[in-house]
């Protein structure tokens, strides 16, 4: 019997994340099963491919040699998903948390009106690169640098920073928030897809202590029970509006730059259209200068 696909895409899953409750909400599924399908892939293999303990994951040595050969493996299968989603017209956009906020739907739109016969799709992945190095997207909206030379990003935008509390909280009363209102406060942030670290505060304004989330379900519930606050862009606030919790703008936080990935390689099909359109549309926002280049690897145009 052959290693399966989803067998490798859940051994990567745990070492990116680090933990298998972190990769089973990265893939959408329980840390059960997660704990099945590595557990079957090493049945299949012979061999153990992760050493666990109560607090750690950690590949073996001949994990790590399956690791890199399954990477190789998923970029294969997503070249083989693009040729297919591009024969039948369609561009998938991953995204993280917010996608484009309140422009998704219009930019669907527009683009259903520019390009008859081919969908716009939105998927959403909670990866650093929001599934397009999974092979779920073809582009993918990021607010951080993806870091990977393999891929190419332009800034289409920037969208201000809001500050994230629980609807009791005094903060909640205020219309607008300085970062030194969260000093000494507890904030919750997705260490894999988010954009709010300590490097937005000087000493001593700082926050207590930054806790990690994993996706925005996880990081709206925490901030609803008053165990954190949290600081966002203001299309997570546009796209997540909750009963219990309240977004108040930041007035002296930078703002998130805001781009379109994809490989740089394997450009898609209208994807000058599609940058074009997007820059357009949060360009009605007053979001700064969107005629930028594009640049491999992330580099510095996209950013905290």
């Amino acid at each position: 019997m052959d290693p399966e696909v989803r067998q490798l895409r859940a051994l990567l899953a745990v070492v990116d994340t680090g933990t298998f409750t972190a990769a089973a909400a990265a893939l959408h599924t329980t840390q059960a099963s997660v704990s099945r399908t590595i557990a079957a892939l090493e049945r299949t293999l012979g061999t153990r491919v992760l050493h666990r303990t109560t607090r750690t994951v950690a590949l073996t040595p001949a994990g790590t040699r399956v690791a890199a050969h399954a990477r190789c493996v998923l970029e294969e299968v997503a070249a083989l998903r693009r040729t297919a989603e591009r024969a039948r017209g369609e561009l998938r956009i991953g995204y993280a948390w917010a996608a484009l906020g309140r422009h998704t739907a219009a930019v669907q739109r527009a683009w259903a009106d520019a390009h008859p016969g081919a969908a716009l799709l939105f998927v959403q992945s909670n990866t650093p690169t929001a599934g397009l190095t999974e092979g779920l997207a073809d582009v993918a909206v990021l607010r951080r640098p993806p870091g990977d030379p393999r891929l190419v990003t332009a800034e289409v935008g920037r969208e201000r920073r809001y500050a994230v509390v629980a609807a009791d909280d005094p903060l909640a009363r205020r219309r607008s928030v300085r970062l030194a209102d969260l000093a000494g406060r507890v904030l919750a942030s997705d260490g894999a897809t988010g954009t709010t670290t300590t490097d937005l505060w000087t000493a001593p304004h700082e926050p207590a202590a930054i806790r990690d989330v994993r996706g925005v379900d996880a990081w709206l519930t925490a901030i609803a029970a008053g165990q954190a606050a949290g600081v966002t862009t203001e299309a997570t606030a546009r796209q997540h509006p909750r009963p219990g919790i309240v977004y108040r703008p930041v007035r002296d936080a930078p703002w998130v730059p805001v781009g379109l990935a994809w490989w740089a390689d394997s450009p898609p099909p209208g994807l000058a259209d599609l940058v074009a359109m997007v820059r357009a549309r949060l360009a009605r926002d007053g979001s700064g200068d969107t005629n930028v280049p594009s640049r491999p690897g992330g580099g510095p145009i996209l950013g905290r």
